[in-house]
């Protein structure tokens, strides 16, 4: 009887062994898709505030006739004339800037299992940039929406038809961070999945 409760014990930390050895390869190949999504989250906010940042178009333009003389006075469209590039530059070197340090902290970190309160609070802050980046993607969208459309019951009239560069640079760095805040989002419920999963195995092991 004694052999027999020593090869069932022996089982179960065999088994208990094998068990953990195949979690600790799933969240291992798991960090690296985290990893992984971040750097390109990186990529694609930076490249978006670079060129958001970057935009610029000097023009000249006619704004008045004297006789047949034409009165031309030189334009330069910027970025910063526009309080909602302003944010979208902001939200997105934000998001670029916090997954750089998330990449820091899981390179760098000490090499142990996150305890729940710093994965709440990557999972807050994850959440609090994927609101900034939609925000701000939002805002640059509407005003970009309408540089290139106008507006004719406010009687806003649209630029793009003047600044077609501009225009289109600022339509280019629209599509990089909307490609970040996909990214952000699945990094974000990454992060919620991560911080719960230890809950629920902690409840599992309290139960048996």
């Amino acid at each position: 009887m004694a052999s027999t409760g020593n090869k069932s014990n022996g089982e179960k930390e065999e088994l208990g062994f094998s068990s953990s050895s195949i979690t600790n390869e799933t969240k291992a190949k798991k960090d690296w898709v985290l990893l992984s999504l971040r750097v390109v989250s990186v990529l694609a906010t930076a490249s978006a505030t670079i060129v958001m940042t970057l935009n610029k178009q000097t023009k000249n333009l006619v704004v008045a006739t004297l006789g047949t003389t034409p009165i031309t006075t030189t334009i330069t469209a910027k970025f910063n004339q526009t309080p909602a590039f302003v944010f979208f530059i902001i939200a997105n070197g934000n998001a670029c800037l916090h997954n750089l340090v998330m990449i820091a902290v899981d390179l760098l970190g000490p090499r142990y299992d996150y305890k729940a309160l710093r994965l709440a609070l990557i999972a807050i802050l994850d959440m609090m940039v994927v609101a900034l980046a939609s925000a701000g993607d939002g805002a640059a969208t509407f005003m970009s929406m309408l540089g290139r459309n106008g507006n004719s019951h406010a009687r806003w009239n649209k630029i793009c038809d003047k600044f077609e560069t501009y225009c289109d640079r600022g339509g280019a760095a629209l599509i990089p961070s909307f490609i970040g805040f996909i990214i952000l989002l699945i990094i974000t419920v990454m992060s919620i999945i991560k911080l719960l999963k230890p809950n629920r195995i902690n409840h599992a092991l309290i139960l048996n």
